[in-house]
């Protein structure tokens, strides 16, 4: 599907990181946007001839020059915030979009993050600002399979996402250290019906993904929409569970998560070590395990009165692009006025079904689904 629209301007925060190329690369295909990349410093912007486009220019910001980035934001129709950790981020890109009436979608993961940007959802509403959160593709893409699926039951009873990432996902720096920041804490989760907390990396699960995949142990990981889809849909349980390609970082990561003194785990220093030594090993695995992506989404719950399982699954050769993917087509809804909510929304809150399945058909990508009722099978 191809979508007609006039020619608007994009800030994309963080655009020379591997996420930031992945969603300049899918709103030059889908968009007729111009967009302006940001890099902290003038050498980040030296490759600018790899995009065959002179729809793209570079601009050097720092986030923390608020006025740079207040003039920035001022000069366009829509900002993408892809300038992680989120762990260390504030909302003030997000503030800043919503004084100067200008829509937002970030790429965020955090917990944190995603709870501080859901409290200016009033201030959005009111300035009329679509700002779309958590839109990459763990959480993102797996908030409309899990959307999807919600729309498929009477009731449902259990939504259980599981990930898994094959090697560094053709990420960079700032996504590996979000993985050592994401497992040093016990976090929150919705089982039967009430909060419990658990440990990061535990409760191994086998989980059959589709290939190259196959067979692949998740754990228990923390991700903002272990809680938004609890705000979402009346559901009982809600199980996000996240794993790597060779297994071995599995259990390399449940050592850290599980052995080391939390102290040491928590110390900036630890956490680059940590991230350039998972850096090198990885460019090396690599080459054998991929960079993709796989997401599969199990709803149980009640279809006609009966009993009902529903999943649906995901594929990408690669978990940076992914995640490129996730927004920009959240972005070409945006800008072209398709989608118009004014507030703050994490994904299933605000993009229609039916919008995700033309995004996705329009990419050539195919979601594989199946819903079983009792003794019958629809496909």
């Amino acid at each position: 599907m191809e979508i007609d629209q006039l020619t608007k301007r994009v800030l994309v925060l963080g655009g020379r990181g591997h996420v930031g190329q992945g969603v300049v690369a899918d709103l030059l295909t889908h968009t007729e946007a111009e967009m302006t990349i940001t890099g902290r410093t003038a050498a980040s912007g030296q490759e600018l001839q790899n995009y065959p486009d002179d729809r793209v220019q570079f601009l050097v910001l720092e986030l923390a020059d608020q006025e740079g980035l207040r003039q920035a934001i001022a000069a366009h129709d829509l900002v993408i915030h892809c300038a992680g950790p989120f762990r260390y981020r504030d909302a003030n890109a997000l503030k800043t979009c919503i004084e100067h009436r200008v829509n937002y979608i970030d790429v965020s993961d955090d917990r944190a993050f995603t709870k501080t940007a859901l409290q200016s959802r009033e201030a959005a509403q009111q300035a009329g600002v679509t700002a779309m959160i958590n839109t990459g593709v763990f959480p993102g893409i797996s908030n409309s399979l899990a959307r999807q699926g919600v729309e498929q039951l009477d009731q449902v009873q259990e939504i259980h996402l599981s990930y898994a990432v094959g090697g560094s996902g053709g990420a960079g720096p700032a996504v590996l250290q979000t993985t050592f920041l994401t497992i040093q804490h016990p976090f929150p989760v919705w089982v039967n019906g009430q909060w419990q907390t658990v440990k990061p990396y535990t409760d191994r699960e086998v989980v059959q993904f589709p290939a190259p995949f196959g067979k692949t142990g998740v754990y228990w990981f923390d991700m903002p929409e272990s809680f938004t889809l609890v705000e979402s849909f009346p559901v009982q349980t809600v199980a996000v569970k996240f794993g790597t390609i060779p297994d071995l970082y599995n259990h390399l990561t449940w050592m850290m998560a599980n052995g080391l003194p939390a102290p040491i785990l928590q110390h900036p220093q630890m956490i680059q070590f940590l991230s350039t030594i998972s850096r090198t090993m990885t460019s090396v695995t690599d080459r054998f395990s991929g960079t993709g992506v796989a997401l599969r989404a199990d709803l149980t719950g009640q279809k006609d009165g009966k009993p009902a399982h529903y999943w649906a699954t995901f594929t990408y050769p690669s978990a940076a692009l992914a995640t490129g993917l996730g927004a920009g087509l959240i972005a070409q809804f945006i800008l072209s006025d398709h989608l118009s909510k004014p507030g703050v929304w994490p994904v299933e809150q605000a993009l229609p079904t039916k919008l995700f399945a033309q995004a996705m058909t329009s990419r050539g990508i195919e979601v594989n689904y199946e819903l079983k009722i009792m003794n019958q099978e629809f496909i």
